[in-house]
């Protein structure tokens, strides 16, 4: 079958950092599904992996995490799914990815595609919409439904893929009032039409932004990038009691001056639960499910932003360069082998 690997960590402008192979088709464990992949989109995980993470000696790395696409055989133990289903999912960390005409995947990670959307539309939401899920209810505990709340979430970096997904649950599922953060024209305008109450500017201190808006301090950040950079901003900006979650990989990161105000610190990595076969791994499907709803009712939109075309080297190498460049709005996907 078709995939995209490589064989060393190589700049993107490198002909063979990503390069177009022939690999055998998987066959899929007691708990997998076998998917016959549509389309898939692009993640920052897929650019830091094919930069910094050597395969294995002679053998190509297959990256890739979101897909949609359609079962087309299931493992011994499978209760959730049949042939013929169409499913969306991020995949795991720890096995080949979603480069490929053909996918092995868990189906407790997996849930049934969006009714009302194309698999292009859904294919840019199972990562980021997991993601921002369990940062703001499980790490950050905001209560779900809950719209009696005179509280506020700062989310730095609003137009990402997290960022864009994060910003519509807070608005529409929580009573929280969601400022993000945002510097362009196009990326103002991407947020506010996510649902942001506020925007303000990252190139400044966020503390300086919440202020110029009359919202000098907040009960919950999402660190979605430079937390380090923000990090004495975030700490004047919270509450006493407050909460900082965050998604991105500072080299360090002291936790020491959250103490005075008895600040709380979490880390969020949608992939734990298939690290460490966790025992609700299942709460991923139970997720996925209900994102599908609240597409299907209008709750939430597709963050698909631009499609790159057919699912090969040339064009995933287009796309891991947009991420590089820092100026991507929204989520890329490809389609189609």
């Amino acid at each position: 079958m078709k995939a995209v690997g490589y064989y060393k960590n190589l700049p993107v402008t490198d002909l063979q950092s990503l390069i177009d192979i022939e690999i055998g088709k998987p066959t899929p464990g007691p708990h997998d599904l076998l998917v016959k992949v549509q389309a898939i989109s692009v993640n920052p995980a897929d650019v830091k992996l094919r930069a910094g993470s050597p395969p294995s000696e002679g053998q190509a790395r297959i990256l890739g995490y979101d897909a949609v696409g359609t079962v087309e055989a299931v493992g011994a133990n499978v209760g959730l799914f049949r042939p013929g289903d169409e499913v969306f999912y991020a995949g795991a960390i720890n096995r080949p990815g979603t480069y490929a005409e053909y996918h092995t995947v868990d189906e407790r990670v997996v849930g049934l595609k969006p009714k009302t959307i194309s698999a292009e539309q859904a294919a840019a939401l199972p990562l980021t919409s997991l993601t921002a899920w369990e940062l703001l209810f499980d790490r950050l505990g905001v209560p779900y439904g809950r719209k009696d709340r005179n509280e506020a979430i700062l989310i730095v970096n609003g137009a990402g893929g997290v960022g864009s997904v994060l910003t519509q649950i807070a608005r529409r599922l929580t009573g929280l009032t969601v400022i993000a953060t945002a510097s362009r024209p196009e990326t103002i305008a991407w947020t506010k039409e996510m649902g942001a109450h506020h925007v303000i500017d990252h190139h400044m201190p966020l503390d300086q932004g919440l202020k110029e808006i009359g919202i000098p301090h907040v009960r919950y950040v999402a660190g979605l990038t430079a937390t380090d950079k923000h990090q004495k901003a975030i700490i004047e900006a919270l509450k006493p009691h407050g909460a900082l979650a965050m998604i991105d990989d500072p080299e360090t990161f002291d936790i020491v001056p959250f103490k005075r105000k008895s600040l709380s610190v979490h880390w969020e990595l949608m992939f734990t639960p298939t690290l460490y076969a966790t025992p609700d791994i299942t709460e991923q499907h139970r997720i996925l499910t209900e994102i599908a709803a609240l597409v299907d009712s209008g709750v939430i939109q597709s963050t698909l932003q631009e499609n790159y075309g057919t699912i090969n080297a040339e064009n995933l190498k287009r796309a891991h360069a947009t991420l590089e460049s820092g100026r991507g709005v929204g989520k890329i996907v490809l389609s189609g082998f």
